[in-house]
């Protein structure tokens, strides 16, 4: 699990095992962010016509990084 973690979210997975959290802290930081973000990333949300059309799971608190890399996927599809 933490691989595939990691694979969706690998500059909050090594920044939080840079910052000393053993590994069953960090998946648990960054478990449904990881699922999020990679539903993001895959265009899963691309054609939504608003926000209430949103599913309920579909938001998770992300930095401006992480929003980056998911408009970065938007501009490039």
């Amino acid at each position: 699990h933490c691989l595939s973690v990691r694979a969706v979210c690998q500059r909050e997975i090594d920044c939080d095992r840079g910052n000393g959290y053993s590994w069953k802290i960090t998946l648990l930081r960054n478990y449904w962010k990881s699922k999020v973000k990679q539903e993001w990333l895959s265009g899963k949300y691309s054609n939504i016509p608003s926000q209430n059309s949103l599913p309920e799971k579909s938001m998770y608190p992300m930095d401006a990084d992480t929003w980056g890399e998911i408009l970065e996927a938007e501009l490039e599809r």
